[in-house]
């Protein structure tokens, strides 16, 4: 069952003021009226998908779709939290067909810029039911709407190259070399997403089969139910042809430790009712 939590932004400067759809009360999906916790997932994956419309006909009447490294944040409020008003900054290459649409729609006052929908993910479980029709998976997922311009100045784009870096591995920024230089400066786009509206949902909990079914002492004998927990694992860290650091930095190595632990802490909470 699809069980969105709609989510509007009236301004930037205080938004996510949600309700629920109307519809019926169901616990398997949690609606999350919390900002904190949309950002939060956000920010925790790896890989968001942006679509868009491309301007010119000639590249067909389909939405562009692409994987790109996303983070919300504020540069005109460094001091702002994940349960504030937030942008969000998108990764990207001069010459790629959706950096370009956003350089278009940002000329001309009238425009806002390029229209994006952000889409991100988080896979915690399969659930494993009596029946196919019950079957599920856990996750948290959230989907927003907004506007991209591409960041102009200087100390923002500066700023937002760190933010979205150090979403790779917190504190990379500082341990390689910095600043980038001309070329990569002038390479490099960063989009700057100005959030209208959106939706988080999530699925927690156990298998919940029919009482038709529950009943069938022949069915709950023979049929396993239950939750398989799923989680992200980052991996022992394997040092390139070039590198001449003799040990993996300790940065790294608690990176990996407390993602490993908080990843599989919540997959298996989240199995559980």
């Amino acid at each position: 069952m699809y069980f969105p939590v709609p989510c509007t932004f009236p301004s930037h400067a205080e938004y996510f003021h949600c309700k629920p759809l109307e519809g019926p009360n169901n616990s398997l999906f949690l609606a999350n009226y919390d900002v904190e916790a949309i950002h939060t997932i956000v920010n925790t994956t790896p890989v968001v998908h942006v679509s868009f419309q491309p301007s010119d006909p000639s590249e067909g009447p389909f939405p562009a779709i692409l994987p790109m490294i996303g983070q919300m944040g504020s540069f005109e409020r460094p001091s702002a939290g994940l349960e504030d008003s937030l942008d969000c900054y998108l990764h990207g290459y001069v010459s790629s067909r959706m950096m370009k649409n956003a350089q278009s729609s940002a000329k001309g006052e009238e425009l806002r810029g390029l229209p994006v929908t952000i889409a991100a993910t988080k896979f915690d479980g399969m659930v494993l039911s009596l029946t196919p029709f019950s079957h599920s998976y856990n996750y948290r997922s959230v989907v927003l709407f907004g506007y991209a311009t591409p960041v102009t100045d200087k100390d923002e784009k500066m700023w937002a190259m760190e933010l979205i870096t150090d979403s790779v591995v917190p504190g990379r920024w500082d341990q390689t070399r910095v600043p980038p230089d001309a070329g990569e400066l002038a390479s490099t786009t960063i989009l700057r997403v100005r959030i209208v509206s959106g939706s988080g949902k999530i699925r927690e909990g156990e298998p919940h089969d029919d009482k038709k079914d529950l009943v069938r002492d022949d069915l709950v004998k023979k049929v396993w139910t239950g939750v398989v927990p799923v989680w992200q694992t980052v991996g022992e860290p394997v040092a390139g042809k070039a590198n001449r650091v003799s040990e993996t930095p300790e940065y790294l190595r608690d990176f990996r430790n407390g993602e490993n632990e908080t990843n599989e802490k919540y997959a298996i909470e989240a199995a559980q009712e």
